[in-house]
Formats: structure tokens, C-alpha cells, sequence
């Protein structure tokens, strides 16, 4: 049997010809101005990196500042020291002197409640050996008498400024009370049947050092004496043995 035969309709060569569409892909853009066959790659956002950057200036400034307090503190030692220097080649300053020169004993007795009462009279020479340097003694000074790490009396110095190479002769009262001395005084007899007993005297002196006109800070002065003397006998004349003084200055 034949194939039925299919029939095709015809096209009209003078009918007016629709344009067909052509076909976008997916992600293209159109333009009615451009080919319509162009194609557009899809659209990207730019994003700027930013990079951080470290505080230059503000680390600057703080280099800034430190070098220049470290400057300044440099500046300063320096012009203290020249200051210092010159003074001491000026005034030449030279520590004064002290010596215990007498002691006499007014009282050293047992009481009924085993306390041991003492008065001592101390004779201090003090020499001021510098030129151009005046000291005031402050209030505020102690002179204590110590036998073996016992105290046994104190006092204090008077208030009296002391000129360029000045001698000055003082006579101080000490006087104390020793709790629980029975075996102290026991001790101090055995003591003086050797002829030699050692006392320590220690002294605490606030100062005022006068450059010509200029009265500087407030200084403490610190001496500590040690004595031999031949007996501890009140109201007897006492002989010192050896006696030897170290001084100290403090700020």
C-alpha cells in the first residue's frame, strides 16, 4: 500500500514577514539600541578592600614625648650636679666635729621596785671647722646612754646656731629609769672591779646648714659615740678611758 501523501501549505512570497525573536540566553541583557544577538556578561559589584593602616602619628607623638622627658630629666641632673659642684669649690664644706670631754654621775640607785634611776651630767664639745658655713641645731634632738644594749638615760640638746669656726662647750642632763635592773646593776659592779666599762651614746640632731645668706632644708645629723670609762660611781670623778665618735648626714 502507497504512503499517503502529505501536503504542505504554501507561503505567500508578497505576505508581510514576522521578524522571529531571537533568543536570550539567560543572564544577557538587551538593548534595543545594540545588535539583539549580542550578549552581555552578568553584571558585578565591586567592592574596594580596605587596609588598615597603624597609628603612625599617634605613636610618633608618644616617641616625641618620651624623648623629650628624658631630655629634660638629663638637663636637670646635669645642672644640679654643676650646681653642687660648684658650691662645694665655693664653701668647701667640711663635716664638724664632736667629742665627749667630762661625764659625771649624779645619781645611779636601785629602787624598791628593783628600777634602776640614773642621772648623768655629759660635757659635749662641738667645733664647727668651716669658713663659710653656719648650722643651726634644730628642735627635736636626743642624746641617749646605752650599757650593753640597755638604755639607761636620754636627754636632748639645746636650740643655738654655731658660726664659721666655732667652738661651742655644752653640758647636757640625761636622765632615765631602768625597769627590772637588779641583774643590770649586778653586771655594772662586776663591771667596775676591771676598771674598764663601755658606754655607747648615740645622738639624733636635726640641722640647717647656712651658705652665706642662704639657709637650706632641714638635715638630720646622727653621731654615735663609744666610751670606756674607769667606774659609774655617783657623785666620784670619772675618768674617761678612750672614747671614739662616727658621724653621719642624712637627707
Amino acid at each position: 500500500m502507497a504512503d499517503p501523501q502529505r501536503i504542505h501549505p504554501a507561503q505567500d512570497p508578497e505576505a508581510p514577514h514576522t521578524p522571529t525573536a531571537p533568543l536570550v540566553p539567560r543572564g544577557a541583557s538587551k538593548s534595543d539600541r545594540s545588535d539583539p544577538t549580542e550578549q552581555y556578561p552578568p553584571f558585578q559589584r565591586t567592592i574596594p578592600v580596605m587596609h588598615s593602616k597603624p597609628p603612625k602619628k599617634k605613636r610618633s607623638c608618644l616617641c616625641k614625648c618620651f624623648c623629650w622627658t628624658i631630655s629634660l630629666l638629663l638637663l636637670l641632673i646635669v645642672i644640679i650636679a654643676i650646681v653642687v659642684a660648684i658650691l662645694f669649690l665655693v664653701f668647701k664644706p667640711k663635716l664638724p666635729k664632736y667629742s665627749i670631754d667630762g661625764l659625771r654621775i649624779t645619781q645611779l640607785s636601785l629602787g624598791s621596785d628593783d628600777s634602776l634611776s640614773a642621772t648623768f651630767d655629759v660635757n659635749i664639745t662641738a667645733r664647727n671647722p668651716n669658713t663659710k658655713i653656719g648650722i643651726y641645731y634644730e628642735g627635736g634632738s636626743s642624746i641617749t646612754v646605752f650599757y650593753t644594749g640597755t638604755q639607761l638615760c636620754e636627754g636632748s640638746l639645746p636650740k643655738f646656731y654655731q658660726g664659721h669656726q666655732n667652738t661651742t662647750v655644752l653640758t647636757v642632763e640625761l636622765t632615765g629609769q631602768t625597769q627590772n635592773a637588779t641583774g643590770l646593776l649586778t653586771t655594772l659592779q662586776e663591771q667596775r672591779e676591771t676598771g674598764s666599762i663601755p658606754l655607747t651614746l648615740k645622738v639624733k640632731q636635726p640641722v640647717r646648714i647656712k651658705l652665706g645668706k642662704l639657709k637650706l632644708m632641714k638635715m638630720k645629723f646622727r653621731a654615735t659615740c663609744n666610751l670606756v670609762v674607769d667606774n659609774l660611781d655617783a657623785n666620784n670623778t670619772i675618768s674617761i678611758k678612750s672614747s671614739s665618735c662616727k658621724f653621719r648626714l642624712k637627707l
